[in-house]
């Protein structure tokens, strides 16, 4: 006849203890998460003002309202002029998108260049990049997009006055890259800006 007694965890841990008895786990298996790997400090404090051309970089992606797809929008603006001194169009926001519209920023001692906490800007690919190019970079804090806030303010700009104002919200994708391409050459060459003292990015 079996005869069952009743112990706590306790007095098993000290009798396995003292008879030298291990018992075997299972590792556990951690997949990598795909967590960023880098975040920058709030250099730039939004001191959105620049003494010299490429002297301080924003950059954001925005996604663009067309039809059933999706398309989005890189940006770099130069806060000196607010010119979009580079960007890309894709229908993904992956790193090699960023990377192309980095890579057509000119070579300058002393930039820096602002970003959100994006995973693709975080990456190890894009740090190195930006490294590469001698750029000190700068991060917005989490969840703060007022950070970001000029070329935040121009997507949302770009929006409104073309696909919202235009209703061009069912379109090709060639008719986007269009109306982007002239809206940004509208915003470099033709707009003036009050604090470029009524003249255009361009002067």
């Amino acid at each position: 006849m079996r005869t069952e007694m009743l112990f706590n965890h306790k007095k098993v841990q000290r009798i396995m203890q003292r008879e030298q008895l291990q018992c075997r786990v299972r590792v556990k298996k951690r997949m990598a998460t795909g967590q960023p790997s880098y975040v920058a400090d709030h250099l730039l404090l939004r001191h959105f003002h620049a003494n010299a051309p490429l002297q301080k970089l924003v950059t954001d992606i925005t996604y663009l309202p067309y039809g059933s797809k999706l398309l989005y929008l890189s940006s770099i603006m130069d806060l000196y002029n607010g010119e979009i001194v580079a960007y890309s169009i894709s229908d993904k926001q992956d790193t090699s998108f960023v990377l192309n519209t980095l890579y057509q920023v000119p070579d300058q001692p002393g930039m820096m260049l602002h970003t959100d906490q994006g995973s693709v800007y975080m990456s190890q690919v894009y740090q190195a990049a930006v490294k590469g190019k001698g750029i000190t970079m700068s991060m917005s804090r989490k969840g703060t997009p007022a950070d970001n806030a000029p070329i935040e303010s121009f997507h949302s700009t770009l929006k409104s006055e073309t696909f919202y104002l235009d209703n061009f919200t069912c379109t090709t994708t060639s008719i986007v890259v269009q109306i982007l391409q002239d809206y940004i050459h509208y915003c470099n060459s033709i707009r003036i800006q009050t604090k470029l003292n009524n003249q255009s990015s361009d002067f």
